[in-house]
């Protein structure tokens, strides 16, 4: 059992040792590679501290369109990458901050937003699951109501007669066949 420890780790500083250490090394490679390719916001230059904190809330406030849960500062999508492409393209031109919403809320639709306004439009994003939610509590409303009002109901003459037929089939011995 030793014998095969050691010859399956080696020495340290052996060739051994050192082969597994590369195997090792290019097998964990297809995980750190994606993470070689991340966009970040540092790389997008401002000459006005203003601008570049503006850009940076523009980006956290925005819908990134592919990954739907995270906003353009934090996705690493292509799509993301363009959109932060774009609004800083939008921001270095001398738009405004409403102006660059617009542009992109006219392009994409409210569901560029992480908060919609509150138009007919986006009524089912605001109400839809309260809407939901009340349905849901009114059939379970209804279910248990049905269920209690079942259980108390009496039996018939006809329905207690046949169940104490049940019952006296049941009570009566029967013999075990081996």
């Amino acid at each position: 059992m030793s014998r095969f420890r050691l010859a399956a780790t080696g020495r340290p500083g052996s060739p051994r040792t050192l082969s597994v250490v590369v195997l090792a090394g290019l097998l964990s490679l297809p995980l750190v590679a994606p993470l070689a390719g991340a966009f970040t916001l540092e790389e997008f230059q401002f000459s006005d501290p203003a601008r570049a904190e503006e850009f940076k809330r523009l980006t956290e406030e925005l819908r990134c369109l592919v990954c739907q849960n995270e906003s353009l500062a934090g996705s690493q999508a292509d799509l993301a990458q363009d959109l932060r492409e774009e609004v800083y393209r939008l921001l270095q031109s001398g738009k405004s901050r409403q102006e660059v919403i617009d542009f992109l809320v006219e392009r994409y639709g409210d569901f560029v937003l992480y908060d919609p306004p509150l138009k007919p439009s986006t009524y089912p994003l605001w109400f839809g699951p309260l809407l939901l939610a009340g349905v849901g509590g009114l059939f379970l409303f209804l279910t248990l109501r049905n269920k209690r009002e079942a259980r108390e109901q009496e039996l018939s003459a006809e329905e207690q007669q046949r169940l104490r037929a049940l019952l006296a089939d049941d009570s009566t011995p029967t013999k075990d066949k081996a």
